[in-house]
């Protein structure tokens, strides 16, 4: 079982890693859980380490990945000074109006390019967008749990051709499969990595892996 605090600090990096793909750094974190030293975030990465919810990357400053949220944490409210990212659907179909198109479901065996029907559309903070095109899927399966991105879960994506290694990206294989994974760079390959240890790690030639999107936020469907 994990302290307030320790809950406090996950979520927190949870929520910067989808924000900006980046972990927050010790002077954020401290701010961010008003502890009066770094000292203090030391101990609970360590505790969160020894207890499987979080993991050091080695060899890459502020690199660290959340394995495992708590169940008591989805949903969660969020640390103090931060708010929880709920857009509504606000349409049906093409005449939805305004907002971010959810363009189907991204699961196994589905062409990105054949997930152009409108089932919806959501209309995030514009801040949270910035530049660039965006677009929405509904996720289908499981393999993503770890970094708390569960099935039924509507992800906002950014167009984009290029991602950082560690990034969660749409990704097209051999122009047929599209899948939303963390991809990694290795060497001359790519790997797509899954965040649930059901399913293998699937490694390809950079030929074969096209990126169609970054995630940018994860929006929780309530029933």
């Amino acid at each position: 079982m994990l302290t307030a605090k320790q809950k406090e600090l996950l979520l927190y990096i949870h929520e910067r890693i989808k924000e900006s793909g980046v972990s927050p750094s010790f002077d954020e974190m401290k701010e961010a859980l008003d502890l009066a030293s770094k000292s203090g975030i030391h101990r609970l990465i360590t505790a969160l380490e020894e207890r499987g919810f979080l993991r050091r990357l080695p060899h890459r400053a502020r690199a660290l990945e959340v394995l495992k949220l708590p169940d008591s944490m989805t949903p969660a409210a969020p640390p103090k000074g931060r708010s929880t990212f709920r857009p509504s659907v606000v349409g049906e179909g093409r005449n939805g109006g305004g907002g971010i198109p959810i363009l189907g479901q991204i699961a196994a065996g589905v062409p990105i390019e054949a997930l152009q029907t409108e089932i919806g559309r959501i209309q995030p903070p514009e801040d949270l967008l910035g530049s660039g095109e965006h677009f929405a899927l509904e996720v289908k399966g499981d393999s993503m749990i770890g970094a708390g991105i569960l099935d039924g879960d509507v992800v906002l994506i950014k167009r984009t051709d290029t991602a950082e290694s560690g990034d969660i990206v749409v990704a097209l294989v051999d122009n047929e499969e599209a899948t939303l994974k963390r991809l990694r760079k290795r060497g001359n390959s790519i790997a797509l990595e899954a965040a649930n240890p059901a399913y293998e790690t699937r490694i390809f030639g950079p030929d074969r892996v096209r990126v169609q999107g970054k995630l940018v936020a994860m929006i929780r469907r309530y029933s």
